[in-house]
């Protein structure tokens, strides 16, 4: 029997300790932070573009609502942060664990994503349309009515994940590892879906999707 062979994601490069940092009440365009840890902060809604931060901690921050266009997150943490609906679009993600955070309705879409760790998040309604991700993984995060629209996947893992109505249209599937994950209905597309490893109760729930008819012996 072949192996399952292992993902090796870079961890942030950090340390535990970095000094406590403030930040302002409003983030301004190409605003930089570096090398500190940003503690039990709440971030108002607010939108900047090509915000960058490296080598930072965040512990029990809230960007909830906030809209950071082409940002840059390079050795980052997040620790029990809330990011609800918060709107990352085009950014880039290198390094970077979420640990424990809120997710739900984030926009990470266009993005170029890389050794990044989710893990146990509540990620519904999340998207990573048009995205690029490689070495990244989901733990035990529910990813429910998320949105992958034809995004590049090499090397990622979907591990104990909840993934109902997760949409993979027009993303390629092949080498993608969905039986750990529990789910209903997904929306893939047939030309992409080669290579994807399921379950046997997977694989019939994917034939009904589709159209298959299923008849019982």
């Amino acid at each position: 029997m072949k192996k399952k062979q292992l993902l090796k994601i870079e961890l942030p490069r950090v340390t535990s300790n970095l000094p406590v940092i403030q930040l302002p009440d409003q983030l301004e365009d190409e605003d930089s932070f570096s090398s500190g840890k940003v503690i039990e902060h709440v971030i108002a809604p607010q939108s900047a573009a090509k915000l960058r931060f490296d080598q930072v901690i965040f512990e029990q921050v809230s960007f909830e609502n906030v809209s950071f266009h082409n940002m840059e997150l390079m050795d980052v943490i997040f620790n029990k942060c809330n990011l609800s609906n918060a709107d990352f679009r085009d950014a880039i993600i290198h390094r970077v664990e979420f640990n424990q955070s809120k997710l739900t309705g984030s926009n990470f879409s266009g993005s170029t994503i890389r050794n990044v760790t989710i893990n146990e998040c509540m990620a519904n309604y999340s998207t990573f349309g048009f995205s690029s991700c490689r070495q990244l993984q989901f733990k035990d995060t529910p990813l429910i009515q998320s949105d992958f629209y034809e995004s590049t996947f090499k090397q990622v893992l979907f591990k104990t994940c909840l993934m109902d109505g997760v949409n993979f249209a027009e993303t390629s599937l092949n080498g993608i590892d969905l039986s750990d994950c529990s789910f209903d209905h997904l929306t893939v597309s047939l030309d992409k879906l080669a290579g994807c490893t399921v379950t046997p109760d997977q694989a019939v729930g994917l034939s009904k999707i589709l159209g298959l008819i299923v008849k019982d012996q």
